[in-house]
């Protein structure tokens, strides 16, 4: 497999762990508005508003959905309930509803912080950190002490590579999260990325200090060796970490993705499988077992990881790509056309798709588009795209916290 194929690969998966540092929940809500019902009115809007937000507390999601659908028919204009029902949505991973319901809620209460937060994490929990960053940059203008959105923000910056602005959001909360070992991680990376010395120079000094022994620091110590591609001592400290606690997700994760940059699939294999076992509902240990099957030429094997991946979340572009590449090798041209179509929609920047799309196109007889989209595949390379493509090599899906609205 080509470099940028691994690259493609490697660069979108999707983490559903929590990481600690964060605070336990947004902004508050819109709260119960004022209703236009008079007092004759058949039901208490205030008191159906309050069984709606202890519903979505308790989970209760059908509930809390009708609760704040009942207030929209008294009062159409309930700011309020508009945001409680995009909550209701996220909660239930319904991110077009959810974000159509805070869009709602943001026309009519512009100015209110929760609103803009959790528009940004509904963005932000699918990956799509860009369209994120404006919105977190709206809550800390306006509230510039509100960790939550400053973390969200630094991590955003972080996960598109705009290191310098990374450092800049993370560095004032330096003493609130002191104690934090990925915070001081994610600092110490951004700060040297951005030749920032004394500011890496002394979130690593904190990090080594607080750390000690324990097996979340050689977990963090792994990930910066392999950051550098550094794969052997990786190996070394992440075995570390897995002797002290060997179910803490993501040690086998990177263990494995270590053994994997050195072509040892054997090994790999062993490690991503460990981590399934701890986490069996996350995508992507999925996505490199079928990775390491295609690169030994086990197209069965490959789809049938690819599509236990795409079950646990059909939009993980790197595994709808993958599977196109196996259709495509099984000349199963149609199929690969659509798997190749989904991934362009998830990721219509990547050259690597383009340029497989134009292949496929190429084997279906369709030649004047299979030259469109190679020329689109060229033009993407030639304008100075690799930052995109060194943005997918390293996913740190255990930072890609995703927190509760």
């Amino acid at each position: 497999m080509s470099g940028n194929h691994r690259a493609f690969t490697i660069g979108l998966w999707l983490a559903l762990v929590p990481l600690s540092g964060l605070r336990a929940g947004p902004f508050p809500m819109a709260q119960n508005p004022a209703m236009t019902t008079g007092p004759g009115a058949a039901s208490d809007p205030r008191a159906i508003f309050e069984r709606g937000q202890n519903a979505l507390a308790q989970g209760h999601f059908e509930e809390a959905e009708a609760a704040f659908r009942k207030i929209l028919a008294l009062d159409p204009d309930s700011a309020g309930a508009y945001a409680n029902l995009g909550v209701v949505y996220m909660r239930q991973k319904r991110w077009e509803p959810a974000l159509a319901m805070l869009r709602k809620a943001e026309r009519l209460s512009p100015q209110v912080p929760g609103i803009q937060l959790n528009i940004g994490l509904a963005y932000y929990r699918q990956n799509k950190f860009r369209e994120a960053i404006p919105n977190f940059e709206a809550v800390v203008r306006s509230v510039p002490d509100s960790a939550q959105a400053r973390y969200l923000l630094g991590l955003c910056y972080f996960f598109t590579e705009d290191y310098s602005s990374a450092a800049g959001a993370l560095a004032p909360l330096e003493q609130e999260e002191a104690s934090d070992l990925s915070y001081l991680y994610v600092l110490a990376i951004s700060a040297g990325k951005a030749n920032q010395p004394q500011l890496e120079q002394a979130a690593m000094t904190r990090l080594v200090k607080l750390g000690g022994n324990t097996a979340e620091f050689h977990l963090l110590m792994g990930k910066a060796h392999l950051n550098r591609e550094e794969y052997d001592p990786a190996i070394e400290q992440l075995q570390l970490a897995a002797r002290s606690e060997p179910r803490l997700p993501f040690v086998h994760f990177y263990l494995g993705l270590s053994y994997l940059k050195k072509q040892e699939f054997d090994r790999a294999r062993t490690e991503f499988l460990k981590d399934a076992e701890t986490e069996p509902d996350v995508s992507y240990n999925y996505d490199q077992l079928g990775l390491i099957e295609l690169e030994q030429q086990h197209l069965k094997e490959a789809e049938d990881y690819y599509r236990h991946a795409l079950r646990l979340d059909p939009d993980l572009a790197s595994s709808r790509y993958q599977l196109a590449r196996v259709y495509q090798q099984q000349g199963e041209y149609a199929k690969a056309m659509r798997e190749a179509d989904l991934a362009l929609k998830l990721e219509p920047g990547n050259s690597s798709v383009r340029y497989l799309r134009g292949q496929i196109l190429g084997r279906l007889g369709r030649n004047d588009e299979a030259q469109v989209e190679m020329r689109k595949a060229r033009d993407i390379q030639n304008q100075a795209r690799s930052k995109r493509q060194k943005e997918l090599e390293n996913p740190e899906p255990d930072l890609r916290q995703k927190s509760e609205p």
